[in-house]
């Protein structure tokens, strides 16, 4: 396999997408692995986690790295969750992700916000919910209580959602 080069930038916000292996929809079952994986390496990694969301076989995270590079980030959280995923379930090898992950550097503000309702549309695109308020595995609770979006947002898909999001 080639070595894939990334472009870094710190403090540049990326989008990024990362896919279970064989698309097993493990993840919100087991969020709180996830989440504790997330947090722990948000802090000890520092970067800014701005906006997620957390479907079954999939995730996507909007964050801003601070002082390490993406790729460093996104190993250290998916290797934290499937040690945890396979010590839980008795296994003692087998892929849990995905090889990679998917990134995209946020260009401009336009592009900020149409990655940013993209991730808290994502479960109703998926249909796992009829709007974002009733997705837990999600930030769109935190940016509506900021005034970001109204309570009827994401109801209705906009016209761009066909667009790659790396899913």
């Amino acid at each position: 396999m080639s070595k894939l080069r990334r472009y870094y930038s710190e403090n540049s916000n990326y989008f990024v997408t990362a896919v279970t292996y064989a698309r097993m929809p493990i993840i919100v079952e087991h969020f709180d692995i996830l989440w504790e994986g997330i947090t722990r390496y948000r802090d000890s990694l520092n970067f800014e986690l701005v906006a997620w969301v957390v479907l079954p076989d999939h995730v996507h995270l909007m964050v801003t790295p601070k002082a390490v590079d993406l790729s460093r980030i996104m190993h250290s959280i998916k290797s934290s969750f499937a040690s945890r995923y396979r010590k839980l379930h008795n296994m003692y090898r087998g892929r849990v992700w995905q090889n990679r992950f998917w990134d995209h550097v946020i260009r401009d503000e336009d592009d900020f916000d149409r990655h940013l309702d993209y991730t808290h549309r994502n479960s109703v695109k998926h249909g796992f919910s009829s709007g974002p308020f009733d997705w837990s595995y999600s930030s769109f609770r935190k940016f509506h209580e900021m005034g970001i979006y109204e309570g009827d947002w994401g109801l209705i898909a906009p016209r761009n959602e066909d667009n790659d999001y790396g899913e």
